[in-house]
């Protein structure tokens, strides 16, 4: 009874950390990278190095793995908010043509995935 009851607790352990895997896990890359480039984010931004805006890599640090990661990076795609830049010039950040939660969302998981 007792390795049945061990194997069954381990058995649930598994499924319930299997679950856990990060929301960005299961992102849509191919759309995100799609609405990313058709928002011009690229003008700005790169995965990998700094343009006139933080790199993807960059983002991702700052946000991955904190529960309200992906909120932050929605709300400074969705606000319109003004950005400041090194050379010290300020500008309203684009906001992306889309309302859709899922499609923000994806987009955001993308990003924190880079």
């Amino acid at each position: 009874m007792k390795k049945l009851s061990i194997s069954v607790l381990l058995g649930a352990a598994a499924i319930t950390f299997g679950t856990m895997a990060p929301a960005y896990a299961a992102v849509d890359g191919a759309a995100a990278e799609a609405l990313f480039k058709k928002n011009q984010c690229t003008k700005c931004h790169s995965v990998d190095k700094d343009k006139k805006g933080p790199s993807l890599k960059k983002t991702s640090a700052k946000y991955k793995g904190k529960a309200d990661g992906q909120d932050k990076v929605i709300k400074a795609m969705t606000s319109g908010a003004k950005v400041k830049f090194d050379d010290g010039s300020e500008e309203e950040h684009k906001i992306i043509d889309t309302k859709d939660p899922a499609v923000l969302k994806n987009l955001a998981d993308w990003i924190l995935s880079q």
